[in-house]
């Protein structure tokens, strides 16, 4: 299958591209059968060899989406425009899928009638009142542990203190 594409030439960030036609499995930087324009990407400068590629084109030859769109544009080939895939591109979400995951991130929100605002209000006060009590007797028995502690190495301390007395004779 012929194929017209692309070949780069031109200089390191300088691109610049010959117009190509070449077999589909022949390498893009190898061995062409004809060179029908060249591509300035930098200043949108064509020159192109019309007469050719309708030739080729007539003989069976597919372009590349984006020589399609070069054409397109230029007026030597009639129709719209191809979407192209640029490499790392096909990871990118469309834009459907990218609404479609939006509304899927987005919490719920429920909302709560004037009414019922105050009930929620007063439950979430006695909510976090019964979380402080909890915390505060959770402080008050670690304090209690730590004074039984402290009294039992003090009664401890006492005993090791006393020096036992030896009765004379």
């Amino acid at each position: 299958m012929l194929v017209i594409r692309y070949r780069r030439i031109g200089k390191r960030n300088f691109a610049q591209y010959k117009i190509v036609v070449a077999e589909k499995a022949f390498s893009v930087k190898g061995r062409f059968l004809e060179a029908l324009g060249s591509y300035n990407p930098h200043n949108k400068e064509a020159v192109l060899k019309e007469d050719r590629i309708n030739y080729w084109m007539s003989v069976g030859a597919q372009c590349s989406d984006s020589v399609h769109n070069l054409l397109v544009s230029k007026g030597v080939v009639k129709g719209s425009k191809r979407k192209v895939d640029v490499k790392g591109d096909s990871k990118e979400e469309t834009s459907e899928e990218k609404a479609a995951n939006k509304k899927e991130d987005k919490p719920e929100i429920k909302t709560v009638p004037a009414e019922k605002k105050e009930e929620v209000k007063v439950e979430e006060k006695t909510e976090e009142k019964a979380e402080v009590k909890e915390e505060v007797k959770v402080a008050e028995k670690v304090e209690e542990k730590t004074e039984v502690k402290k009294e039992t190495k003090k009664e401890e301390k006492a005993e090791v203190k006393k020096p036992e007395v030896k009765p004379e004779k």
